[in-house]
């Protein structure tokens, strides 16, 4: 696929315990289908994370372990695994540092809870889950009720529904 729009493009995903199944399938296969390479952190590597409704997932590499300089962006799904996943710091530091590069910071529903936790949302456009929305806006985000909202190199949708609009949206981020 060497003449596909994101042929050398490799982007991080993270993945946990009752992940929302869709919200990273659905990326994870659009990115690769348009020629990015994705890498799913979990935890730890090798490790099997059910999602919200009982998908699995094996991680690719452990969270620990990675760098974003060796990324062009990070996607954070929802389901109840951003609440846990916000309180590790290495989380936090590497969507800061996508953040501060400029790279491709993509959240959906639920998954705004860890770029919240990394303070890289205040004075940002965004969306995400209603339940969340409280939490976005004492953040400094500007929110906005909308299948996806893109600012700069910030992506985010409110639920599975969003995904195309969602992918669409990351898609228009990392092809510039």
């Amino acid at each position: 696929m060497t003449d596909s729009p994101l042929t050398c493009k490799r982007i991080l995903c993270f993945v946990g315990d009752i992940y929302e199944d869709l919200e990273l399938w659905y990326p994870k296969l659009r990115l690769q289908e348009a020629g990015a390479e994705v890498v799913l952190a979990g935890p730890e590597a090798g490790q099997k994370y059910d999602g919200k409704h009982g998908y699995p997932c094996v991680s690719d590499a452990a969270i620990s372990e990675m760098n974003s300089a060796d990324f062009d962006g990070v996607i954070c799904p929802g389901g109840f695994m951003p609440d846990k996943l916000r309180r590790d710091p290495k989380v936090l530091s590497l969507i800061a540092e996508f953040h501060a590069a400029g790279k491709l910071v993509a959240a959906i529903c639920h998954g705004g809870w860890m770029p919240i936790s990394a303070k890289v949302y205040d004075g940002v456009r965004v969306t995400g889950s209603p339940g969340i929305k409280d939490d976005l806006i004492n953040a400094g985000a500007i929110w906005e009720d909308a299948s996806v909202v893109v600012d700069r190199h910030f992506v985010s949708s409110r639920k599975p529904d969003d995904l195309p609009d969602f992918c669409t949206g990351m898609l228009q981020v990392l092809e510039g």
